[in-house]
């Protein structure tokens, strides 16, 4: 998937308030911050830092800050978990709860939702996660968004990043 063509359908995700939320918000966590859906749905409402000024999500480390609107949709998301209709969802720790109590929601579920809105879950991250090795550095992109080392040294050598170079770790010493 093109880079203009992910952009588009983050967009039409962030403004089109007739799309189901909890598709919205996982869709944005999928298009801004490749993460699979098998991730997405393992997410818990403690990954999700909200101090009023920054929203930030623990993927990997340190938790990624969410931008504006994407931070105002999470923000409308959690709010809006308090009305989901099984009982055992509003209780769960789950940031997207599944019918079965105590249980995230099943990604192949999930998946048939950002399919609906018009958001292809693995093309939208592999487009995301390509553009993202190309404006930083493999191992710090790996390290903010929980992907293996190895996986996103691979990345930026098939997007032909110019990073291949780059030593991760503290260089204070």
């Amino acid at each position: 998937m093109h880079q203009h063509r992910r952009l588009a359908i983050l967009r039409r995700v962030l403004n089109d308030d007739s799309l189901p939320l909890r598709a919205r918000v996982a869709a944005a966590l999928v298009l801004l911050y490749a993460q699979p859906v098998s991730c997405i749905v393992r997410l818990t409402i403690d990954d999700i830092t909200d101090d009023e000024t920054t929203v930030a999500v623990r993927l990997g480390d340190p938790p990624s800050p969410l931008p504006e609107p994407v931070a105002d949709l999470m923000r409308a998301y959690i709010q809006a978990r308090q009305h989901l209709p099984y009982a055992s969802s509003r209780s769960s720790q789950w940031l997207f709860p599944g019918r079965q109590p105590g249980q995230p929601m099943n990604p192949v579920s999930l998946q048939v939702h950002l399919r609906k809105i018009g958001v292809p879950p693995q093309r939208g991250r592999s487009s995301g996660i390509r553009q993202l090795v190309l404006q930083a550095p493999a191992p710090v992109i790996a390290r903010a968004l929980g992907y293996h080392d190895k996986t996103a040294t691979r990345l930026v050598t098939e997007a032909g990043g110019t990073w291949s170079r780059y030593a991760p770790g503290d260089h204070t010493r």
